[in-house]
C-alpha cells in the first residue's frame, strides 16, 4: 500500500547500515561495472548505483551516498518492481524487503508459494495480486516468513550472514504483521 512506503523505507535503512566493501558480500563481487571495486553503502551496491546513475560508483562516490540520495533508487527498483502499492498492508512491506535481499523473480517466487493455488512464474501480475488479497494477509505473512528463512538457510554463505538475515526476517515479519 502506497501510504506504507515510508515505514517500509526507514526499516530497511535500519536494517541495511552503512558502508561496507565486504569482499564475501556476493553483492559486492561485480565492482561497479566500470573497474572499480565493488561496495555497499546503506544496502546499495557500487554495481546497482553506477547502473542507476549511469556513472562510474568508485568507494569514494558509495562513501557519500545518503538516506535521500537512495531512496528513489528503492522506490523505483525493488517497491514498484513488485507493485508493493496493490498488496495488502503488511504483504507489501515483507516481500519488499525480501526483493531487497533476493531480487524481484526470487521475492515474487515466495510471495506466490506463501499464497497457494499460484503458478509460480517469479512475477507478481494481477492474478498475484488478487490471489494474496483472497487469502487472509497474516497466513500468507507467516508463510512467506517460513518460505524466506527456508531460502536464506538454502544459501552457501548463511553460516557467515544468517544470523543477521534471520534477525531481519523475524524483525520485517512484526512490523508487517503491526499493521495488518
Amino acid at each position: 500500500m502506497q501510504e506504507n512506503w515510508e515505514m517500509f523505507f526507514d526499516m530497511l535503512i535500519k536494517h541495511e547500515g552503512g558502508f561496507t566493501s565486504d569482499e564475501r558480500d556476493s553483492g559486492n563481487a561485480k565492482g561497479d561495472g566500470h573497474g572499480n571495486k565493488g561496495s555497499t553503502m546503506l544496502g546499495v551496491t557500487a554495481w546497482n548505483w553506477a547502473k542507476y546513475t549511469g556513472k562510474p560508483a568508485p568507494m569514494e562516490v558509495m562513501k557519500a551516498l545518503t538516506k535521500e540520495d537512495v531512496k528513489p533508487l528503492y522506490k523505483k527498483n525493488y517497491w514498484d518492481v513488485i507493485h508493493a502499492d496493490k498488496l495488502p498492508s503488511g504483504v507489501d512491506i515483507s516481500v519488499s524487503d525480501m526483493c531487497v535481499n533476493a531480487g524481484p523473480s526470487r521475492a515474487a517466487k515466495i510471495l506466490q508459494k506463501a499464497t497457494g493455488g499460484l503458478s509460480v512464474d517469479g512475477a507478481i501480475g494481477k492474478m498475484t495480486i488478487a490471489a494474496v488479497h483472497d487469502r487472509d494477509p497474516k497466513e500468507v505473512l507467516d508463510n512467506y516468513y517460513y518460505g524466506r528463512q527456508n531460502f536464506y538457510e538454502s544459501l552457501d554463505d548463511f553460516e557467515h550472514y544468517g544470523k543477521g538475515w534471520t534477525r531481519r526476517n523475524k524483525e520485517t515479519l512484526e512490523l508487517a504483521l503491526s499493521i495488518v
